[in-house]
C-alpha cells in the first residue's frame, strides 16, 4: 500500500520502507536515501495551503481553551483529581514545569468541568479566571469577593509565577497573598485554585501561611503515560474526522517520552504535520519535512522571520524580547505587555507584524494584551538581524 502510493505520487514513503524495497531489489541503497532527501527537502520548502489555524484539531503553542474541550485528551485522571481537591479545600495549587499543559488542565479540564457538574450543591455560583500581572492587589481584588447568590466561587488563577516575576513591589506581593489566603478561608464562600510553574514554587515558601495552605492542597503535574499521549495525538485527530499515521504517533510517543515540557512543541509540530497533511491523513514524511519535535517551532519562527522585510523583521525580534522576562537559571518567563507599550513611530508595521506573529501562533492577543504564546518560541531562536546567523 505505501509503495503503491509512492508510485502514484501520492505519498513519500519512509526513507525505511524506501531502503528496503531498493535493497530487495538490489538497487543502490546511498544514491536513493540521497534522492529521498533531496524528495523531502523540496517537500518542506512547498507552503502549505493557507489555512485557519483554527480549524486545526491541535492547539500549537496557545493553550487550550473551554471551548476546546472537545478536543483535550489525555488528562482525564488529573482533571478527576484535581476537581476532587478543589471540591474538598478552598485552597489548591496546581504544581508542574513550564509545557506540562497546566494553562490548558485549568480549562479545557477543571473549569468545563466545574460548569458540567450536575449536583446544585456542588455547582459553582461563579467562575473568575486572572493571572496576576505587575499590581495584583490593585488589578484583582475586586474578583475576590464572593458572588452574592448560593454557592461557591472559585477563583483560578493562572500564571501564579507572575506574582513573583512580574510584581516588583514585595509590599503588594504579601498583601495579594494575604487576601487570597483570607479569600480562601475554611469559612468563606470562595475556593482558589492557583496554577504555578515548579521552578518558582520553592518561592511560595517564603510566605509561612502561604506554606501552611499548600501543604496538603498541592497536585503535581507530572508526565503524561505513553496510553495518555497516543489520546493527545490520535483523538483530536479522530475528532475532526481525520487519521494519524500510526509510524507518526510511534515516533512522536518515542520522542516526546523523554522530552520534559514538551506538550506544547508536540502540539505545534501536529498543528504544522496537519497543514501539510495528504488528504485526510497526517503523515510521518510531513512530520519530518518540518523538523519534527525539535525543529518545528525554529522553522515556524524563521520562516515567519525571514519573510518579514529587514525593518519588520527587527521590529519582530524588539517585541518578542519585550514579552520576556530574564529569570534564575537563565530560565526566562512570558512577559504580557499590553498594546500600547508596543507602539512605535511606525504604528502600521507594529500592527502588520502583530498580526503576523498572531497568524503565526507565536504570539497571542488577548484584550489589548499582547503574550507570547509560550516560553518555547524564545527569541533566541530567531537570527539577530534579517539574513543573520
Amino acid at each position: 500500500m505505501t509503495l503503491s502510493q509512492a508510485a502514484a505520487g501520492r505519498k513519500l514513503p519512509s526513507l525505511e520502507v524506501l531502503l528496503a524495497y531498493v535493497s530487495a531489489c538490489g538497487g543502490d541503497g546511498d544514491e536513493w536515501e540521497r534522492r529521498w532527501h533531496e524528495a523531502l527537502a523540496e517537500e518542506a520548502a512547498q507552503e502549505p495551503p493557507l489555512e485557519n489555524a483554527g480549524d486545526s484539531p491541535y492547539r500549537g503553542l496557545a493553550r487550550f481553551e473551554v471551548d476546546d474541550s472537545f478536543l483535550f485528551f489525555g488528562r482525564d485522571r488529573l482533571v478527576e483529581d484535581l476537581r476532587d481537591i478543589v471540591r474538598r479545600r478552598r485552597f489548591t495549587a496546581l504544581v508542574g514545569p513550564s509545557g506540562s499543559g497546566k494553562s490548558s488542565l485549568l480549562r479545557a479540564g477543571l473549569i468545563r468541568s466545574l460548569r458540567e457538574e450536575t449536583d446544585p450543591a456542588l455547582r459553582p455560583a461563579a467562575i473568575r479566571v486572572l493571572t496576576p500581572g505587575p499590581r495584583p492587589g490593585l488589578d484583582h481584588a475586586h474578583l475576590l469577593t464572593p458572588k452574592d447568590t448560593d454557592g461557591d466561587t472559585v477563583v483560578v488563577i493562572d500564571q501564579f509565577e507572575e506574582a513573583f516575576t512580574l510584581c516588583a513591589d514585595p509590599a503588594e506581593r504579601a498583601g495579594f497573598i494575604n487576601a487570597l489566603l483570607t479569600a480562601g478561608a475554611p469559612n468563606g464562600r470562595l475556593r482558589v485554585v492557583i496554577a504555578v510553574r515548579a521552578d518558582y514554587f520553592g518561592r511560595c515558601t517564603e510566605y509561612r501561611d502561604l506554606a501552611d495552605t499548600l501543604n496538603d492542597g498541592t497536585l503535581l503535574v507530572g508526565p503524561m503515560t505513553p496510553a495518555e499521549l497516543r489520546d493527545a495525538i490520535v483523538k483530536p485527530a479522530q475528532a475532526a474526522g481525520l487519521t494519524v499515521e500510526r509510524a507518526l504517533t510511534a515516533r512522536i510517543l518515542g520522542e516526546i517520552a523523554d522530552e520534559p515540557g514538551g506538550l506544547p512543541l508536540m502540539s505545534h509540530a501536529l498543528l504544522e504535520t496537519w497543514r501539510r497533511r495528504k488528504g485526510r491523513m497526517l503523515t510521518e514524511v510531513a512530520y519530518e519535512a518540518i523538523g519534527g519535535i525539535h525543529g518545528a517551532v525554529a522553522t515556524t519562527a524563521e520562516q515567519f522571520y525571514t519573510g518579514l522585510p529587514p525593518a519588520q523583521a527587527s521590529l519582530a525580534r524588539r517585541i518578542l524580547l519585550r514579552l520576556v522576562t530574564p529569570g534564575e537559571d537563565d530560565r526566562s518567563t512570558c512577559r504580557p505587555a499590553a498594546r500600547a507599550e508596543l507602539d512605535t513611530d511606525c504604528p502600521h508595521d507594529t500592527a502588520m507584524v502583530l498580526e503576523s506573529l498572531t497568524r503565526a501562533r507565536l504570539i497571542t492577543l488577548d484584550d489589548g494584551t499582547v503574550s507570547l504564546a509560550h516560553e518555547a518560541p524564545t527569541p533566541a531562536q530567531l537570527p539577530a538581524k534579517p539574513g543573520g546567523s
